[in-house]
């Protein structure tokens, strides 16, 4: 993936692997995921619960609590340093005002017995290195832009609703201008209103600051309306990789067709849905060959047998399948 925008490319993820230990077992959570992210642009990260999207963030961010995690191998480069290497200390530095995440749950990401404002302002004061009084003004500054009164900074976030808790966790996200923001499913726990305000305000803020940006969801529909490139995530790899249109009008790989196959289509009169048949390998027990081979319907023995490389089918778009060959793929179809 780095080949095709190494000019341009402001975040370079190269085969990153990460493992916990649980029980005595070794769960394979991120196994060589490569990806890249040009500045300002959006990539959304999707698949099932499970497939290593969180884990992947995190590590970026480096907050994985270690042990049980272990990040084994690869590189995480941020213009060009790489941040796996970088001792605590500096990391810190980057965490606030290069990278920023938002957190999936505000209620556990938020402190409970803090004003909501304060916790923003030690963000602020933290990495700007500004006096109380000044941090206090921009905090405040930073919940009315993402619409949040004034007069309610002083408030807790129990008396916030959870679309209300969401905002004050974007605005402390970003109230250092991060250049890179990883967002870890921000709206699932909201309404759809509600979650199209978040999105609506996160793209508007990304705009004003040129941001890239993370997106992680299960939410296809939300991907669609703000991502520039998407890969799709099964069992700690990234199975295909590409534009939004390449993904979205040509997918390619067996999983990701199961993902689109699955959502309801307002002109279908099927009287049910098809779903992926089976569940998600055991982490700590993954199948030989292809780990999506138990599902897949066109599973071979190859399939069976052979660890799968992803590969370029047309340019930019990847995908790990050995049952595509590409003198049968045109313009990102399969005949």
């Amino acid at each position: 993936m780095e080949k095709n925008h190494q000019s341009s490319t402001f975040l370079s993820v190269r085969d990153l692997v990460v493992q916990y230990t649980s029980d005595g077992k070794i769960v394979q959570a991120v196994n060589g995921v490569s990806l890249t992210l040009e500045k300002g642009k959006t990539l959304g990260l999707v698949g099932e619960t499970g497939a290593g999207k969180t884990t992947t963030a995190k590590s970026i961010m480096r907050i994985l609590q270690e042990p049980p995690a272990k990040i084994v191998s690869g590189e995480v480069l941020l213009e060009g340093k790489n941040l796996l290497t970088l001792p605590q200390k500096e990391m810190r530095k980057y965490r606030g005002t290069k990278i920023s995440m938002i957190f999936q749950d505000p209620m556990t990401a938020l402190n409970p017995v803090k004003r909501v404002k304060n916790q923003i302002a030690e963000v602020i004061g933290l990495h700007d290195k500004c006096g109380r009084k000044e941090a206090g003004e921009r905090a405040i500054a930073m919940l009315e832009k993402v619409g949040i009164a004034a007069d309610r900074a002083r408030e807790y976030p129990h008396q916030f609703s959870g679309g209300m808790q969401q905002r004050v966790v974007i605005a402390m996200a970003l109230a250092c201008n991060p250049d890179l923001l990883l967002a870890d499913e921000p709206t699932t726990a909201l309404d759809v209103t509600i979650q199209a305000q978040v999105l609506e305000m996160i793209r508007k803020l990304q705009k004003d600051s040129n941001t890239a940006m993370v997106l992680i969801t299960h939410d296809l529909g939300v991907v669609a309306e703000n991502c520039d490139h998407v890969a799709v995530m099964y069992a700690g790899q990234i199975v295909e990789y590409g534009s939004l249109i390449d993904v979205f009008d040509h997918p390619l790989h067996p999983y990701t067709r199961g993902l689109f196959a699955s959502l309801p289509k307002m002109t279908d009169d099927a009287a049910r849905l098809s779903p992926i048949l089976g569940m998600p390998p055991d982490p700590t027990n993954l199948p030989v060959g292809c780990k999506f081979n138990p599902r897949c319907p066109h599973a071979t023995d190859q399939c069976r047998e052979t660890e799968i490389a992803i590969e370029e089918i047309t340019p930019g778009h990847l995908c790990r399948c050995c049952c595509l060959e590409k003198q049968e793929v045109q313009d990102g179809i399969i005949y």
